[in-house]
């Protein structure tokens, strides 16, 4: 009966708390995919991974044939002849085995390429939730696509479309710095181009002064 009552005295103060907390709700893996670095990113890494599938296509392609050209010759091969070709054919299989395990396995090179991807990205999502949070006085955020099921969600606790803004607004101002330098070195070169046709404009005037 105590532990009953402990048991719904403490569920009563963790209500309270999070009754006293302002939650969001914010959607990282539809951020990432709105952000055009993280997609130029990931079309590198998947151009990478269709050059790896094709060259161990190649591979499996050979090994097929070996095989087939094994059984229709073994009976033809004798001692080390057999041995040989047969040593070929394992050694092409393992090699294969080796290089799926070393590239696409647990711990292969594609997830810590995707981990190298995916990181800087986070740390940008990261701060710009940050950022969100403490302008929103939020107490609690949660990511919806780490295994979170919403069953519903009222727009106003969604920030997911504030992050991106902030993200992109961010990625803007880095991108339209050189443009802006850029157009002031036009308008210089706009500048001296009028300076030089006036020049020439006024020249013979000032000539035919001068001759009378």
């Amino acid at each position: 009966m105590k532990q009953i009552k402990l048991f719904a005295a403490l569920f009563i103060l963790f209500s309270g708390f999070i009754n006293a907390q302002k939650i969001g709700v914010v959607d990282t893996n539809y951020i990432l995919s709105k952000l055009p670095q993280y997609k130029d990113a990931e079309d590198r890494l998947n151009e990478q991974i269709n050059n790896w599938q094709t060259e161990i296509q190649t591979l499996q392609t050979e090994l097929d044939k070996k095989k087939a050209l094994l059984e229709n010759e073994r009976v033809l091969l004798i001692g080390d002849q057999l041995k040989q070709r047969q040593k070929e054919v394992d050694d092409l299989d393992k090699k294969i085995k080796g290089m799926v395990n070393n590239r696409f396995g647990s711990m292969g090179e594609l997830n810590n390429a995707r981990a190298n991807l995916t990181k800087p990205f986070q740390d940008q999502i990261w701060n710009a939730i940050k950022t969100v949070s403490e302008k929103n006085s939020l107490g609690i955020i949660l990511d919806k696509s780490n295994n979170i099921s919403v069953i519903f969600l009222e727009k106003r606790y969604d920030y997911t479309d504030k992050v991106l803004d902030l993200l992109l607004k961010n990625s803007g101002k880095k991108t339209t710095e050189q443009p802006a330098k850029s157009s002031n070195n036009a308008r210089d070169e706009r500048d001296r181009k009028l300076k030089n046709a006036q020049i020439k404009k006024e020249a013979p005037a000032e000539m035919r002064n001068k001759t009378n």
